[in-house]
């Protein structure tokens, strides 16, 4: 096992936290993205726009999912990407509901615990408002 330690970009006035992504196409230029971490999520979310931005027809999903908004449930499409890059793992044809978050949300999506249950993962807080995520991987 490898163990590797990843500071999060934190907002504690909201207790939030952030990482960094990328998605990207089969051939074609990485889109960087920041993400939520969101513990209370099943799957990661991806702006339809960046779904798009990558090749995915979201008109074509591999199913569909009940998704709560600010505006009731939706039936959120979930595409596959092509690629999926967080926390120093790229992980290939990668499963993601494809909805875009209200702009006041000031973050690009979510990433869901269908991300953090694949690898054996520690979030450390501390009282100085700093945060870091430590992934243990396989070699």
């Amino acid at each position: 096992m490898i163990t590797r330690h990843y500071h999060l970009s934190s907002f504690p006035q909201r207790k939030l936290l952030l990482v960094r992504a990328a998605v990207g196409p089969e051939k074609g230029i990485p889109i960087r993205l920041n993400l939520l971490l969101d513990t209370g999520a099943r799957y990661t979310l991806l702006p339809v726009e960046i779904v798009r931005a990558v090749d995915c027809d979201i008109h074509r999903p591999l199913r569909r999912i009940p998704v709560m908004t600010a505006h009731g449930v939706i039936q959120a499409p979930i595409v596959e990407i092509p690629w999926f890059h967080c926390l120093g793992q790229r992980i290939e044809k990668w499963p993601v509901i494809a909805h875009t978050l209200p702009p006041e949300s000031f973050v690009d999506g979510l990433l869901g615990m269908d991300f953090l249950t694949r690898f054996q993962v520690t979030i450390v807080l501390d009282q100085a408002r700093s945060a870091e995520i430590i992934l243990r991987v396989s070699d």
